[in-house]
C-alpha cells in the first residue's frame, strides 16, 4: 500500500474546505483505498491530508488522468505544499485499514534516519514503539512506511486527543531512550492533526 502525506499552509480556509469536498471523486478511482485529514492542533491554518492507494501504479495512473481536475478548485487556497510518498512496511497495530470515521486525532512523525542505522530503527519500531502504542488506550490503528533516502513515516490514529496526550506525557521519553532514537535519527518532524469528518473519502 502507498501512503501519501500532503501538508500545506492555507490562505483561504473556506475555499480550501469547499475544494476538499471535491475529493469525493476519488471513490471512482481504481486502487483508491481511502483519504482523510484535518487541521494541525499546533499551527493554525496548516492542513494535512493522508491518502492511501493499493499500489504506486494505481496512484501514478490517477495522477496522470484525474488529479488536476479534482484539485482545480483548491489551486489558490494554499501555499507551501509538501507531498511525500511512503510504501507501507507494516502496521503499527494489527489490521490497519485507512478509515477515519472513529478518529479524533492523527499523530504523524517523519523520521530521517542514518543509513547505517535503518535496520536498527526499523527493529525498534517493531519491538519497542509498536507494542507500546498498540497497548495504549485510545490508539486505534497505524502504519509504518518507508520512502527512498532513509525516510520513514509513523502514522497513528487515536480516538481522542486526551488519550494521545496521556501516551505522550507518560511514555514517549522513556521509549525513545530505550529505542536509541537519538542515535538512529538525524531529524524528526511531525504534527498532531485534528480530523475533519467532512474531508473523509
Amino acid at each position: 500500500m502507498l501512503v501519501k502525506w500532503i501538508r500545506c499552509s492555507v490562505v483561504d480556509r473556506p475555499g480550501f474546505e469547499r475544494g476538499q469536498r471535491e475529493w469525493a471523486g476519488l471513490l471512482n478511482e481504481p486502487g483508491f483505498r481511502g483519504q482523510g485529514g484535518g487541521w494541525s492542533r499546533q499551527r493554525p491554518n496548516v492542513a494535512h491530508v493522508f491518502g492511501f492507494w493499493e499500489s504506486r501504479s494505481f496512484y501514478d495512473s490517477f495522477m496522470a488522468r484525474s488529479h488536476d481536475r479534482l484539485s482545480a478548485g483548491q489551486a489558490s487556497t494554499f501555499t507551501d505544499m509538501q507531498v511525500l510518498l511512503f510504501e507501507r512496511q507494516f502496521d503499527v497495530k494489527v489490521g490497519f485499514e485507512p478509515q477515519f470515521g472513529d478518529v479524533d486525532v492523527v499523530r504523524v512523525a517523519h523520521c530521517q534516519v542514518h543509513e547505517d542505522r535503518v535496520e536498527h530503527f526499523t527493529l525498534m519500531q517493531e519491538q519497542v514503539w509498536n507494542p507500546a502504542m498498540a497497548g495504549s488506550p485510545g490508539m486505534l490503528r497505524g502504519v509504518f512506511g518507508q520512502a527512498p533516502g532513509h525516510e520513514f513515516l509513523v502514522l497513528s490514529m487515536w480516538n481522542s486527543a486526551a488519550e494521545h496526550g496521556k501516551y505522550r506525557e507518560g511514555r514517549v521519553q522513556r521509549l525513545g531512550d530505550r529505542a536509541e532514537v537519538d542515535t538512529d535519527v538525524t531529524a524528526v518532524t511531525g504534527d498532531v492533526v485534528a480530523i475533519e469528518p467532512s474531508w473523509t473519502v
